[in-house]
């Protein structure tokens, strides 16, 4: 069983797999079990062109970034388990967390943070309940929202990203990322807010 399991390899997802995995050496966090299905297929960094984000060397490209992404990750925090080429089908609730069903494997994780896009095309299964217009897009884009408090669905179910509600850009998606993976750092920290940096 994973302690967490992020669905989706785009912006959101992969800011919040790096946060995890930049834990490894805190004690509440040494022997936890991350995953993460970086099914990036629907991701919209696909044909994004970066010359606003910060940071980002103008005239890089979505696609280099979600292929240095799964690099990074696999190079500087290797026990963050990807999981590739797999689509997330379906969630349901257990005893202890979820069950996740995709088109290759199942999965049990105490923790999962959904973190696809937001195009009304989502479709997995367990979370039709809480899909809703997202409230910070054109009406006529048809773009949706899982309901949620603070990025919170129900407990031990999370959602990061356009997803969450935020706006399509490139840094909100990533910011939204990493603050879902420091709420689960801090539940795994006993309630003490925890964030997590690399100094000189």
């Amino acid at each position: 069983m994973f302690d967490v399991l992020i669905i989706g390899g785009g912006a959101s997802g992969m800011s919040c797999a790096l946060v995890l995995g930049s834990a490894k050496n805190q004690e509440f966090a040494k022997d936890k079990q991350i995953g993460i299905i970086t099914h990036q297929k629907t991701s919209h960094l696909q044909n994004a062109l970066f010359n606003n984000a910060l940071g980002v060397t103008p005239g890089t490209t979505g696609a280099s970034i979600l292929e240095s992404g799964i690099k990074q990750l696999a190079s500087i925090y290797p026990h963050v388990q990807q999981i590739e080429h797999e689509k997330v089908s379906d969630i349901s609730k257990i005893e202890n967390g979820f069950f996740i069903i995709t088109n290759k494997a199942t999965y049990t994780s105490k923790l999962v943070v959904v973190a696809v896009g937001y195009t009304n095309l989502m479709t997995i299964k367990g979370l039709e309940k809480y899909i809703e217009p997202h409230p910070r897009a054109k009406a006529d884009k048809n773009r949706i929202w899982l309901k949620n408090i603070d990025h919170k669905i129900e407990e031990n179910l999370f959602v990061a990203g356009t997803l969450a509600g935020w706006r399509s850009q490139f840094s909100i998606a990533c910011g939204s990322g990493a603050q879902v993976a420091t709420d689960v750092l801090t539940l795994w920290n006993n309630g003490e807010h925890t964030k997590i940096h690399d100094k000189i």
